[in-house]
């Protein structure tokens, strides 16, 4: 097998599924978090979407966790919160956890405490990419509204998703879901555009299938389900059903996304060399 360090752009490998799992897990609980407080939602059905919520993240973490080659370093994350990301979204995630057990417990203030947390958690995860400068699809300034737009989506499609359980999904809500679905899919058309002339040709390849999935089923097919339900088309009893048809798709549409991002489209931008040594010539 032949090196893969040369002067070309290459795929970074010390990010992998696990790492993605973060993302995808983290932002979409921070998500659920957020839209539980703006449902206003309380008692038993609160408790629910509060640890299902904290759960998610906390899965999230678990999962890079388990990428670290030495776990029980993993404390060392806490060392550096005023130049990491990482450092202050694992400070972030200590004080959301007894907040979000606090607001699942009822204690009064907590549940905007949790989800002023979580907005916060979702954009650390956003600049914990951004940070990489070698990466162009990473580094690019877009990428951070996109990740926590995407947090936000997901979390509106899981919250959709339990509603049923629950009773707290409003058609406010719903509008507020399909808002977050368009603005997401425009931040990324303005994103992809912005790498057409930086990012190497496997990661804008990556990215163009990942877009496909993102616009018809992460998109079109959400939107479509919203306007039907906003329209009269879908009542009574389908309504639910169909909410939470919709914010399935669009999950899976952006978890895809991220896991794209993290684990296929981070090809740094390989040896960028002005002068060229030449045998003979005087510098």
């Amino acid at each position: 097998m032949s090196d893969p360090f040369g002067p070309n752009p290459w795929r970074q490998t010390s990010w992998d599924w696990r790492a993605a799992g973060n993302f995808v897990c983290g932002g979409a609980g921070a998500g659920v978090l957020v839209f539980t407080a703006l449902a206003g939602v309380q008692g038993p059905a609160l408790s629910g979407l509060m640890l299902a919520g904290i759960a998610l993240v906390g899965l999230g973490l678990f999962s890079v966790w388990l990428e670290i080659g030495r776990p029980l370093r993993a404390l060392n994350v806490f060392l550096s919160p005023r130049m990491s990301w990482m450092s202050r979204e694992a400070v972030t995630a200590t004080l959301l956890f007894p907040a979000g057990v606090a607001a699942a417990a009822g204690a009064p203030g907590f549940t905007w405490v949790t989800a002023a947390l979580a907005f916060a958690f979702v954009y650390c995860q956003s600049r914990m990419l951004q940070a990489a400068r070698g990466i162009p699809a990473w580094r690019e300034p877009l990428l951070s509204p996109l990740v926590v737009i995407t947090g936000l989506a997901e979390g509106g499609g899981l919250f959709f998703v339990m509603a049923p359980l629950d009773g707290a999904g409003t058609l406010s809500l719903l509008a507020l879901f399909g808002v977050l679905v368009l603005a997401r899919v425009l931040v990324w058309l303005a994103y992809r555009r912005r790498l057409a002339s930086v990012a190497a040709h496997g990661a804008l390849t990556a990215l163009d299938r990942t877009g496909r999935v993102l616009q018809i089923a992460g998109t079109l097919v959400p939107l479509a389900l919203v306007a039907a339900i906003a329209a009269g088309a879908v009542t009574g009893e389908l309504i639910p059903a169909v909410a939470a048809l919709a914010g399935l798709s669009a999950v899976a549409a952006g978890a895809y996304v991220k896991f794209t991002l993290v684990t296929r489209a981070g090809f740094n931008q390989g040896f960028a060399l002005r002068h060229l040594p030449v045998r003979g010539a005087r510098p």
